[in-house]
């Protein structure tokens, strides 16, 4: 019954869940990061669907089994520091997490329906607990606070560079100029004002008229189409594989 399941456990919700982080992490400040390894700008899709399989063994795990993914991830990122000789900032651990809060719910919300407060305070909680686990410090301790810090994030930490453009010609490099046209107007359905406003996307999203005949084609199992037609064929697989829900 956990809502964060549900959330997870669909192709749909998942997929705009990572159009929209994928414009919030280039706008980070920490992307340089993401940068350090080369793997992020040679395959931004592929790394997509690496990061789902992580956040989805942590979701659909015992807590034992979810905790040990949890390791082996910062145990990865410590490997990357030692290489570069520098520590990862712990705000910009911080603003991932963030990131995967923000839009697991904005992207249920805009798909499916609102969520209660109390739904709202699980999402929390769920990904609270991974940041507990990888030991960040200074995290707000329920939802209302975060969004409050949350907000503070945005302001502080978010800037555009020649990173963002940079991997914003990856996106398009990688996706093709049609499905690129369609992630930067699905963007605009999930991020916060401010993102919009960094990537002087403030107009209208032109697919959101589109949004209630994707949720009738969801409701009718036509949903798979439409992706396979989103995204390039070469990812089928791992499209299918996100619905866990679907087969249940």
């Amino acid at each position: 019954d956990s809502i964060v399941r549900k959330i997870w456990g669909n192709s749909d919700t998942i997929l705009f869940i990572f159009g929209g982080a994928a414009a919030e992490f280039a706008l980070n400040k920490a992307v340089d990061w993401l940068y350090f390894t080369g793997r992020l700008p040679a395959d931004p899709i592929g790394r997509l669907f690496s990061t789902v399989t992580y956040a989805r063994k942590i979701v659909f795990a015992t807590m034992e089994s979810a905790n040990a993914t949890i390791d082996r991830m910062r145990l990865i990122h410590t490997g990357v520091e030692n290489s570069r000789g520098a520590a990862i900032p712990d705000w910009a651990y911080r603003d991932v997490l963030f990131m995967l809060i923000h839009y697991s719910i904005s992207a249920f919300e805009l798909l499916k329906r609102k969520l209660s407060v109390d739904e709202k305070q699980e999402v929390f909680d769920v990904f609270y607990r991974v940041g507990a686990r990888m030991g960040l410090k200074d995290l707000p301790v329920n939802y209302q606070q975060w969004l409050i810090v949350y907000d503070q994030h945005l302001q502080n930490d978010l800037i555009r560079s020649h990173y963002t453009d940079d991997l914003f010609v990856q996106y398009r490099k990688h996706l093709g100029g049609p499905r690129f046209f369609i992630l930067k107007e699905a963007q605009k359905l999930v991020v916060p004002p401010y993102v919009r406003s960094l990537l002087g996307a403030d107009s209208p999203s032109k697919i959101a008229p589109l949004v209630p005949v994707y949720k009738l084609c969801s409701k009718l199992r036509l949903d798979g189409v439409i992706r396979t037609v989103l995204l390039p064929a070469k990812y089928k697989a791992e499209i299918d594989a996100l619905d866990v829900e679907k087969r249940y």
